[in-house]
């Protein structure tokens, strides 16, 4: 124990690095960036939730009336039936 109090004694007495007198700038520059990248996702965010809206509203409104085609297996003019896919009609 005794070793790593006189190694944490040295430590303390050490003067501090150059390079710590520049760190605050440096960190304040990284977030301002980030703030600054986060601007342009909440502009994305807003054209992909108008997006979402415009493709829900379309897909409301009516279509038109038109004739279901029967998809029971079993009937003869299903566009299902392996005979139908197979020739391609």
């Amino acid at each position: 124990m005794d070793d790593l109090d006189r190694m944490l004694a040295r430590l303390a007495d050490a003067p501090a690095p150059d390079a710590l007198d520049a760190i605050d700038a440096a960190v304040f520059a990284r977030v301002a960036a980030r703030a600054e990248a986060r601007r342009g996702v909440i502009g994305i965010g807003a054209v992909a939730a108008a997006a979402l809206t415009l493709g829900m509203v379309g897909g409301e409104l009516p279509a038109g009336a038109q004739q279901s085609a029967s998809l029971a297996p079993l009937a003869g003019g299903s566009p299902l039936a392996p005979s139908t896919l197979l020739v391609g009609e």
